[in-house]
């Protein structure tokens, strides 16, 4: 088999091994926050893409933010500037078709600190806290003294 042999590809229609959409949604978290960075717009605040999801046939691009104001301004605000986003996509992005911008507030980090937050309310019981134990069982295996040097337990 010849070069042509090579470059076949092998999983879902990808030369590199992922799919195109992936490639592009790569693309346009760079090129959002590049854009992001240079609107002057007090409104945003701190804005952060967490990600794109862009369907198959480019009828639609998800733009994933995050942010340090209330959701409702965050959407209208990134609503204000999509039609200079959407350009700097078709300028900067070598597709046929620039799809349409859907802003979506990401909840992962709420989620994320709530999730510590009841952790942190179920108890003291930690890894650190059962590595510790596990340590003065260790500990008192082997005669030793324990690991917080109590000395009612000194020779």
């Amino acid at each position: 088999m010849g070069r042509s042999a090579q470059r076949r590809p092998r999983f879902g229609g990808s030369t590199r091994g992922y799919q195109r959409t992936d490639r592009l949604n790569e693309l346009l978290v760079r090129i959002l926050a590049g854009e992001l960075e240079r609107i002057d717009d007090d409104r945003l605040g701190f804005v952060t893409i967490t990600g794109v999801e862009t369907d198959q046939d480019l009828s639609i691009a998800r733009v994933f933010l995050t942010a340090d104001i209330d959701d409702a301004e965050l959407l209208e605000a990134m609503a204000d500037h999509r039609p200079r986003l959407q350009r700097a996509i078709g300028d900067q992005a070598r597709v046929r078709r620039v799809p349409p911008l859907t802003f979506v507030v990401d909840d992962t980090a709420r989620s994320a600190d709530r999730i510590e937050e009841i952790l942190r309310g179920i108890g003291p019981t930690t890894a650190t806290d059962a590595m510790d134990a596990a340590a003065m069982e260790a500990a008192a295996i082997a005669g030793e003294q324990s690991p917080e040097g109590d000395p009612s337990e000194e020779e």
